[in-house]
């Protein structure tokens, strides 16, 4: 059984479904009532035309379970007619599934869940143990989102930014129970990049690429969180940074820069960098400037400031990260390097306790409290 087929052609079939005139819940329903026969029954009966079987067993689960809704008795009398079986005509299914999974009237979290669920075909135990939730909690979460999309109309293009930033967020979750979610978001970038041709679908694959790249060097022995300068960049992946570096290549080329292009380009150079100290923070800083003057993001500038600290000196970090609001996130751990670069070592250790007690993760708090208690002990020998 190729379980990887069978993910990479629930959009397809579900967009087959819905252009037939089911509603999306019922479609989506159906596609997973199909995939249970198929679980059942291709180790010993494999069809030649895999998208073709789905679509008419999903198709008739459909209609059974349209006539013995007498709720549905309306939609009944259009799908009476069973279409000829097969997949149909040459339509994009899987790029129109991704726009409705995105859609802005979902929350980000059920965004994510139902782009999963209908676009990269995980069932929803696998997407709760991600998540580390009750099957049942994901389930009535996925389930809200399928009914809320239900009646959604596309008589326009949907917006690819949308998705993007809902792919983005599937990959900052990493990796948590059977699911492995950063190469999930890979996946259905690189498809969502492909079926587009978007300048930002590629800038955010090169960006997922890059930073995939480290993720062996990103923790160390109990998940203690290793910064990017003290990473054994032995370990990063340089077929996955070959990759990136072409695709960012390949969108910059179009000319027409978006924000995950130049994010993507930031960690392309912090990837040339043999070492910590061959890294190129000139470049980077211009990088931060365009990434500033396309989102205007708090964020942004705050990387900008430590990029600056980089490459003009710690105090010059100090003044750009003395423009910005302290109480935004990662302020205070950002002054605490700086403060140390700049050889205040009593304000640097007070700054990593301060920003430990606010850290939004286990590993991050971890990884501050042991600054803190390592120029404390410098302070006191």
């Amino acid at each position: 059984m190729n379980e990887s087929l069978l993910r990479e052609l629930v959009p397809a079939v579900i967009g087959v479904l819905v252009r037939r005139g089911a509603d999306f819940a019922a479609a989506e329903d159906a596609v997973q009532d199909a995939l249970v026969e198929a679980v059942r029954g291709w180790p010993d009966d494999p069809p030649r035309d895999p998208k073709g079987w789905l679509v008419t067993v999903a198709w008739r689960k459909f209609l059974d379970a349209a006539r013995a809704d007498t709720s549905r008795r309306q939609r009944e009398a259009r799908v009476e007619t069973e279409p000829a079986p097969g997949p149909g005509g040459a339509v994009d299914d899987t790029l129109r599934l991704y726009f409705l999974c995105a859609h802005p009237s979902l929350t980000p979290a059920s965004a994510v869940a139902l782009t999963l669920r209908a676009v990269g075909g995980l069932t929803t135990r696998q997407i709760a143990r991600a998540y580390l939730v009750p099957e049942a909690t994901m389930a009535q979460r996925i389930s809200r989102a399928k009914r809320t999309v239900s009646g959604v109309r596309f008589d326009r293009p949907g917006d690819v930014a949308t998705v993007l930033r809902v792919l983005y967020l599937v990959f900052n979750e990493g990796y948590s129970g059977d699911v492995d979610l950063a190469a999930e978001a890979i996946r259905l970038t690189r498809r969502l990049a492909a079926e587009t041709g978007d300048e930002e679908a590629a800038g955010l694959l090169a960006l997922m690429l890059l930073h995939h790249a480290r993720r062996p060097a990103r923790t160390g022995p109990g998940g203690r969180l290793v910064p990017l300068a003290e990473q054994d960049r032995g370990l990063w992946d340089t077929r996955l940074i070959a990759q990136g570096v072409e695709v960012l290549q390949a969108a910059l080329a179009r000319d027409r820069l978006g924000e995950f292009q130049a994010q993507a380009a930031v960690a392309a150079l912090h990837a040339d960098a043999r070492t910590v100290e061959e890294t190129d923070w000139v470049q980077i800083v211009e990088w931060y400037d365009e990434l500033v003057r396309l989102t205007d993001s708090p964020v942004a500038r705050l990387n900008r400031a430590v990029a600056v600290g980089e490459a003009d000196g710690p105090r010059a970090g100090l003044a750009a990260l003395a423009e910005l609001d302290p109480a935004l996130p990662r302020h205070t751990a950002a002054a605490a390097y700086l403060h140390e670069r700049d050889g205040d070592l009593t304000t640097a250790a007070r700054l990593y306790a301060e920003a430990a007690r606010s850290a939004t993760s286990l590993p991050e708090r971890e990884h501050l409290t042991r600054q803190a208690a390592r120029l404390n002990a410098r302070l006191r020998g």
